[in-house]
């Protein structure tokens, strides 16, 4: 979707102007807000001040996240279930970005659609990679637990062992097991970068899908516009692969992980002006054409669309834990 430029952006009199000033408030504003936020509330997010140590605190935070990061949300599914999902979608996403690249080269990442086509095909990288170690450390802390059982069988005193759960693990404590899963820190660390990211992708998928499906596919008058296979899948493989791995996943969803998705988009933005500033060519939107006099009020109606977008996807993360209270409590 290549738009001639209706006027020339290297320009100053194209940004100097009150549309500008109107759409960098719209842009800027939401940005640095969400940076604030996010700075706020992930700095203190993963430690608990009443606990036996800051330190201490932080290692059980980070095996938390790197449990989340692969386990299915119902304890009977096995973890190669859902990495075996995810090298799935990871393979199908990696093929259609790489032929889009091939066919449309470098110019395809001028869009919004690659962009987040490119974020979550980097989730389910990370996505990938967690499952595969998750399900390696699940089945050797099985085989831990049964060669101790093993022991106790042959005579171990039962008072020197213990049995307890740990996040659907069974674990078996005695004075030479701790019954602590032995995960390195970094591991957990892609947890959590992972769990962001799942965030992140939600919002942008929604955001991209719907606003190109109900808003530019039904109005689009642009004359010689390639509609093709690759712009159907971009607007819709990636929402399908991102549903189901939520479907499976155990990841939270909390509300203030929005502000990640509101940089992203703003960086984009601002990575469209930069472009623009320096060189003089087509605006991948037309609604991004800050010569329309009614470029303020395309730039709001975008912003305030993150909203519902990022919304849908909590209340469908929502939907899915009250079916599993219902149907699976255990899990």
């Amino acid at each position: 979707m290549q738009l001639h430029p209706t006027a020339d952006t290297t320009a100053l009199d194209y940004w100097l102007n009150w549309r500008f000033l109107l759409c960098a408030i719209w842009v800027l504003a939401p940005t640095v807000i969400s940076l604030i936020f996010i700075w706020k509330y992930e700095l203190s997010l993963n430690v608990n001040p009443e606990s036996d140590g800051r330190e201490d605190c932080q290692k059980r935070s980070w095996l938390l996240y790197f449990d989340k990061a692969w386990r299915p949300c119902v304890r009977t599914i096995n973890p190669i279930c859902l990495a075996t999902f995810r090298v799935f979608a990871l393979v199908l996403l990696t093929a259609v970005i790489v032929a889009d690249f091939v066919v449309h080269g470098s110019d395809m990442f001028y869009y919004y659609t690659q962009w987040t086509f490119a974020l979550t095909t980097i989730y389910f990288w990370f996505g990938s990679v967690l499952s595969i170690y998750g399900c390696y450390r699940y089945n050797k802390a099985n085989n831990g637990v049964s060669k101790m059982q093993m022991d106790v069988e042959q005579g171990l005193l039962e008072s020197l062992i213990s049995t307890d759960y740990m996040n659907g693990v069974k674990i078996v404590n005695s004075i030479d097991y701790k019954g602590i899963l032995a995960v390195p820190e970094i591991a957990g660390q892609c947890g959590y970068l992972f769990q962001i990211l799942f965030q992140m992708a939600a919002g942008a998928v929604m955001l991209t899908d719907s606003v190109y499906w109900f808003v530019i596919f039904p109005f689009l008058t642009l004359k010689n516009y390639e509609f093709n296979f690759f712009t159907v899948v971009t607007h819709s493989l990636n929402a399908v692969m991102l549903l189901g791995d939520a479907s499976l996943n155990s990841l939270r969803f909390p509300w203030f992980r929005i502000f990640y998705f509101v940089v992203w988009t703003g960086v984009y933005v601002i990575f469209q002006w930069i472009v623009h500033a320096c060189k003089s060519f087509w605006w991948p939107y037309p609604f991004l054409d800050l010569s329309s006099i009614y470029a303020p009020v395309w730039y709001l109606l975008v912003a305030l669309l993150h909203i519902p977008c990022y919304g849908i996807f909590a209340l469908l993360v929502r939907l899915k834990q009250y079916v599993l209270w219902r149907w699976f409590p255990q899990s």
